[in-house]
């Protein structure tokens, strides 16, 4: 396969007249520099009679630089228990043992002040052929990041795919942007039919569509093989016009690493979506979400019963050891005010 079938149909690196009206197209929608949001997310967890134990996990969002959170309220129709996983993500668990009810019901409301994460201008180093100067993740952190997960994989054919379309980049920045191009063009944003959002990078490739799960399961494949450390990251999108109003289901996006410059997010799928701002995704993600969890293949606290969790945003349950997913969830949100 030659390089130019690999190849998008244009560079934005290299066209700075094309760089220029995407610009301004995006600047006459530009996301909310930040965002102050109420988030409710309510579960009711269905067992079966007779169950002997009971588990339950539910991910909690916490601040971090990007967005500042304040639990409101947390209503439970059980006893729980917050916890945290090795990884640093938060959880609210609870153990039923011998239950009389054939349910438990869990609301949680947060206050979320969210800002504009852009990770500088890297549209700009993309004229260089080497990233910035600096120092690099630890070597431990640096290895988990570069690892494979269960649907994830950094080998074979998706390994030969991303050398072929990142032949004659230099540093993670340009070969990200070769990535990130190459699945933007080639995969199409659907939900249409069976196997999508498992976050299946093989089958994302093959198939060619998926959610946004698939979308950035394949470019974590594809920039961890060429050696650049990527993480998944997941949570709620909230609607850009409305003020209030249901929210449908999560979100999740991705962030790649660039010694001496940090973690940078791209966002391909809302990039699809939202064509006009495909200059924009990558390097940045608008303030219109709430974040709740990273990673895969995850380990719980305390440890689950059952395999690793593929992403953690929707409750995860065991009845007697056993994942079940008799969930029902309700995400809505409301805009408080303010920049």
């Amino acid at each position: 396969m030659s390089r130019s079938s690999l190849r998008p149909p244009f560079r934005l690196s290299f066209v700075p007249v094309l760089f220029a009206l995407l610009a301004v197209a995006a600047a006459a929608q530009a996301p909310r520099p930040a965002r102050i949001f109420r988030f409710d997310y309510h579960s009711v967890v269905h067992f079966p009679a007779g169950a002997k134990t009971v588990r339950i996990w539910i991910p909690v969002a916490q601040s971090n630089v990007h967005q500042r959170v304040k639990i409101l309220a947390i209503q439970s129709s059980v006893r729980y228990r917050l916890t945290r996983n090795a990884r640093g993500d938060r959880m609210l668990y609870a153990e039923l043992r011998h239950p009389r009810a054939r349910s438990a019901t869990f609301n949680l409301v947060y206050r979320v002040h969210r800002v504009l994460y852009r990770a500088g201008d890297y549209h700009q180093l993309l004229r260089f052929n080497a990233d910035p100067p600096g120092e690099g993740l630890p070597p431990a952190e640096r290895a988990f990041y570069l690892r494979a997960d269960r649907l994830v994989p950094v080998t074979g054919k998706l390994k030969r795919l991303a050398a072929q379309v990142t032949r004659g980049d230099h540093g993670a920045v340009q070969k990200t942007h070769a990535i990130y191009l190459y699945i933007f063009h080639t995969l199409r944003y659907s939900k249409v039919g069976t196997g999508w959002g498992h976050g299946n990078a093989m089958w994302a490739c093959d198939h060619k569509r998926g959610n946004c799960t698939d979308f950035h399961s394949l470019f974590m494949s594809m920039t961890r093989s060429q050696g650049i450390p990527a993480r998944f990251v997941i949570g709620f999108p909230i609607p850009w016009i409305q003020r209030a109003g249901a929210v449908e289901g999560y979100h999740c996006w991705a962030e790649f690493y660039v010694d001496g410059a940090g973690w940078v997010p791209v966002d391909i799928a809302m990039a699809w979506l939202h064509k006009q701002r495909a200059h924009f995704y990558f390097g940045a993600v608008d303030a219109s979400r709430v974040r709740f969890s990273a990673g895969r293949d995850l380990i719980l606290a305390p440890p689950q019963s059952g395999a690793p969790v593929n992403y953690f945003v929707y409750p995860y349950v065991e009845v007697n050891g056993r994942p079940d997913p008799s969930v029902t969830n309700r995400f809505s949100f409301r805009d408080l005010g303010g920049n």
